[in-house]
């Protein structure tokens, strides 16, 4: 006997329209294939074949089936034999073992009480008392019974021994619920206990159907909120998909398979009437679970939330299903929405749309990078390239990696035989860094296959250098007109940052030239805003000593270093910068500060204090984008 599992391997691998093709002249028609029935010697193209579904039908004498039946059939074989053939036809190999029906799968006895405390806990949330609270939850969340008894959802009492006396009378000793993740032991004690209990549970099957597990959802303050089953030997997570069993045949037949973070993500999508949905057991799908995904759909869309997390396993999952082949597009959802809300409010007809307008994977990995000025100077053009070649090298559709090549040739304005050479290595070049992630610079990876940062990430915090004793800087006491800075003693002037800052070059290159700029721009920013020491340093002395006094003479003989940077601004001939618009990109940088500071510490809190902190960065972000579209025109300040 073969295997279920490997059956359905061997089905799932090979392309019924290319197999019946060997035996049955076909041609194309539409999305299906059209040929003469050889089963009851036909003349005309009455039948069909439909790679998507993976199914042949005859419109005279009604035969239909899937590729295993047509070899059957046609070449009058036995199942295993038809198996072994098609097999052969696909490069995997079929072992036949006729002793199988003595020696059951060992993981049989797991199925079969896993499916009983399925049942058993289904039974417990329609009970009128003890499934009451669950319900309630259930019930505002939008499902009802009917939704509930589709997907197996049950209850898991709070009292444990309810399931051990149940699964007991049906023959089920401890050993046994140990072996299949339902209990867990307190090593400590010697005890055992139900891992499951006051939680809702949503019943975990592979993709054949069988119960393997499950997810608990806490319904207190229990931690963690969601509980999956222990790994064991019938549960992997890694190698298991919600909703598989039902989304797969619905896969074939559209195309395509979603991907959403969760339990109810899925069951709401399905339940909108787009069956072809998964969900990963954690975040990002695993090199296991991408395989599942492009067994069964060529084109995968993936719909995370859009927080950091969320697109963090975007970018992880997408990487993990181009490198087996999978076409990737990510869809966007307003913010603060996930599948289970936006469907519940607007209907799966707004989700089609939004399915509709899904961009490819690499487009928003490019349009990230862009946004945030990653392609408007040669050195953040090198670093963007850096982060987005792992992506190419990832992709295995050798069309798809030619299209890639060519977006990012267009956007970084390089040539496209470089590309290809560069996303040829597996590494860079000895000499050449791999891109940096300090001063600010958004990483796009956690490593080779990470993902680009969120649209509202912010550059790294003003940089602050310590000051040794003796050395001097400035202190910003405060911002507008009449506050200056203090001066500490001085015996050598700040040491320049790491870099060179444009926007604060410029706003003091205008002040120099033009004092009557100073208080304008204090009115904004002080010194403090300013990440080179040595800007904010001079901004500093242009406030304390007023338009009266030549600055060079102040710091000639204490500070020859700033002198020097001094008379370079002043001997440079270009005309001098729109100040407005710098000082609307050191707006935005303050603004993006304060975000990146309270998204810090919106993670540390929760309850009212986590909502508004929220809401205030909302209220940042809108002020953000406002300055990025003034007035809806305007330029993009980079």
């Amino acid at each position: 006997m073969i295997p279920d599992d490997v059956v359905e391997r061997v089905r799932t691998a090979a392309d019924i329209a290319q197999v019946i093709g060997e035996y049955v002249p076909l041609r194309r028609v539409g999305t299906d294939f059209r040929g003469a029935c050889p089963f009851h010697g036909g003349k005309n193209p009455n039948f069909s074949v439909s790679s998507k579904r993976g199914q042949y039908h005859c419109f005279v004498c009604h035969e239909s089936g899937d590729v295993i039946s047509f070899l059957r059939k046609r070449l009058s074989l036995d199942f295993t034999s038809a198996v072994k053939l098609l097999g052969e036809k696909v490069g995997i190999e079929v072992v036949d073992t006729p002793t199988r029906a003595h020696a059951p799968d060992p993981n049989e006895p797991n199925w079969e009480v896993l499916s009983h405390a399925a049942a058993f806990f289904q039974a417990q949330l329609r009970d009128p008392d003890m499934g009451r609270v669950a319900r309630e939850y259930l019930a505002g969340r939008e499902l009802d019974d009917e939704a509930c008894a589709r997907f197996g959802i049950g209850f898991a009492p709070r009292d444990g021994q309810l399931l051990l006396k149940h699964l007991a009378t049906l023959g089920f000793d401890q050993d046994r619920l140990r072996e299949a993740g339902l209990l867990v032991v307190r090593e400590e004690e010697g005890s055992v206990r139900p891992r499951f209990r006051g939680r809702v549970m949503f019943p975990i099957l592979d993709e054949l159907g069988r119960h393997v597990g499950f997810g608990g959802r806490a319904l207190g303050d229990d931690t963690p909120k969601y509980l999956n089953s222990a790994e064991s030997g019938v549960f992997q997570k890694r190698r298991v998909l919600y909703g598989m069993h039902t989304a797969r045949q619905a896969a074939r037949r559209a195309g395509r398979l979603l991907v959403v973070e969760g339990y109810l993500d899925a069951i709401r999508v399905a339940l909108g009437g787009i069956e072809e949905v998964v969900a990963p057991l954690g975040t990002a799908l695993t090199e296991e679970q991408a395989a599942l995904v492009v067994r069964y759909a060529p084109e995968v869309f993936l719909l995370y939330d859009s927080d950091e997390a969320g697109l963090k396993a975007t970018f992880r999952s997408g990487l993990e299903l181009l490198r087996h082949g999978a076409a990737v597009r990510v869809v966007s959802l307003p913010r603060g929405e996930d599948p289970d809300t936006f469907v519940r409010a607007r209907g799966a007809g707004a989700l089609e749309a939004a399915l509709h307008d899904a961009v490819d994977l690499f487009d928003l990995q490019v349009d990230l990078l862009a946004r945030k000025g990653w392609f408007a100077d040669l050195h953040h053009r090198r670093r963007a390239v850096d982060k987005l070649l792992p992506t190419i090298r990832a992709t295995k559709d050798p069309i798809t990696r030619d299209l890639y090549v060519a977006r990012l040739a267009e956007a970084a304005a390089i040539d496209r035989a470089l590309v290809v050479r560069e996303a040829d290595e597996p590494t860079p070049p000895p000499g050449r860094p791999r891109a940096a992630t300090g001063g600010g610079a958004p990483p796009m990876a956690d490593g080779p296959d990470g993902p680009p940062p969120p649209d509202d990430e912010a550059p790294a915090a003003p940089r602050r250098e310590w000051v040794p004793k003796g050395q001097w800087k400035p202190q910003w006491k405060g911002r507008g007109r009449g506050q200056g800075p203090e001066w500490l003693a001085t015996e050598a002037p700040p040491r320049a940052a790491a870099s060179e800052e444009p926007i604060e070059r410029e706003l003091v290159r205008v002040m120099l030239r033009d004092r009557g700029w100073v208080e304008r721009v204090a009115e904004r920013h002080g010194p403090d805003s300013f990440r080179d020491a040595r800007y904010a340093a001079l901004f500093a002395a242009l406030l304390a000593h007023g338009v009266e006094v030549e600055l060079v003479d102040v710091l000639r003989e204490a500070h020859p270093e700033l002198t020097t940077l001094v008379e370079s601004l002043l001997s440079q001939a270009e005309a001098p910068s729109d100040v407005e618009w710098s000082l609307m990109k050191l707006d935005r940088r303050q603004l993006e500060f304060r975000m990146a500071e309270l998204q810090r510490r919106i993670a540390e809190t929760e309850g009212e204090e986590q909502r508004a902190l929220m809401q205030e960065k909302d209220r940042l972000a809108r002020e953000r984008q406002a300055l990025l579209h003034p007035g809806g025109k305007g330029r993009n300040p980079k």
